[in-house]
């Protein structure tokens, strides 16, 4: 009898799984620090020039610069839904058979993709008009893997005009006391806030199928408090899919039927074996299975949480789950 087993390909299932982590970070500078690396941007609809004084020849002088958040934001995540000052939804053009395009109020629209989570129609409305600001929060991937959990998300806040609670909805929008205040882009880690002190602030959102809503109405000073304040608590649950590879060991009832326990041998007759090991009814029990590859170098270990009794009438299986 051999000690080892060759797996054939139905004893191996690979079955992927996602799991989620809570976070939880208080504070304000801490939150940018390099173990957790969350950052918050102030972006502003400006007509000026791109250079900044005191910069170099490339126009760069710091990574947040207000007019590159606010048109990266815009681009990213609201292209495809702006048609009027206030964000109004745009026409969808219809691609033809024949290649052509038809439609669409004299756009092309939809011809980005703005990462929408799920299917229902969004309500992403985005402050166009001149001076309109916006807030940023940005969570790195390593924190969040593969996207925000939806309906995890919470930002607390304290600032010198207003305390609040910011959370999702778990459709994608942020909500504080009710009213819509921004955008949550679950896969990306980011918090958009639009309606502080904005062109959008109490406009109407929703329709009749999911419902209506009105943005929030506070100000300027609001935004600045949430993004600048020290006395914060920021919470969400990460996602990550990890694979999971079930391996079954079957034993047949002519297979590892002798012990390796070293107490079936006798010391004092030069390592024979005891007769009670020998006889055509000893069932050995299994304590530990072992994984080997193909040079026969262990890789992994499992031991049963008991002894399992081998039968010399019927088959035996053991499930081993390994997480990779």
């Amino acid at each position: 009898m051999s000690v080892y087993k060759s797996f054939i390909s139905s004893d191996i299932t690979i079955v992927p799984f996602k799991v989620n982590k809570s976070y939880e970070f208080r504070g304000g500078s801490t939150l940018t620090q390099n173990n957790v690396g969350i950052d918050r941007f102030i972006g502003q609809n400006t007509s000026g020039s791109y250079w900044v004084s005191g910069s170099d020849n490339t126009g760069y002088i710091k990574p947040q610069s207000k007019e590159l958040v606010y048109k990266s934001i815009k681009q990213l995540y609201y292209s495809n839904f702006i048609l009027a000052p206030f964000g109004s939804s745009v026409f969808t053009a219809s691609f033809n058979t024949d290649g052509t395009i038809t439609g669409g109020g004299g756009t092309l629209q939809p011809m980005y993709d703005n990462y929408l989570f799920n299917t229902l129609q969004p309500n992403r409305i985005f402050p166009t008009a001149s001076g309109d600001r916006i807030g940023v929060v940005s969570i790195p991937n390593h924190l969040f893997g593969e996207y925000i959990q939806p309906g995890t998300f919470e930002y607390v806040f304290t600032g010198s005009s207003i305390s609040g609670k910011i959370t999702d909805d778990g459709n994608g929008q942020l909500f504080e006391d009710g009213e819509k205040v921004g955008d949550i882009i679950y896969q990306h880690g980011m918090i958009i806030l639009t309606a502080y002190g904005t062109s959008i602030t109490g406009s109407v959102y929703g329709s009749a199928l999911y419902g209506f809503g009105t943005y929030s109405n506070l100000g300027n000073q609001q935004l600045d408090d949430i993004i600048n304040s020290n006395n914060i608590t920021c919470s969400f649950q990460s996602t990550l899919t990890i694979q999971e590879a079930q391996y079954k060991c079957t034993l047949r009832e002519n297979e590892f039927s002798f012990s390796q326990n070293p107490s079936v041998v006798s010391k004092s007759i030069d390592g024979t074996v005891y007769d009670f090991a020998t006889g055509s009814y000893f069932q050995p029990y299994i304590t530990t299975v072992g994984l080997y590859n193909n040079n026969k170098e262990l890789l992994a270990i499992g031991k049963l949480s008991q002894p399992l009794q081998s039968s010399n009438f019927t088959d035996t299986t053991i499930i081993i789950n390994l997480d990779l």
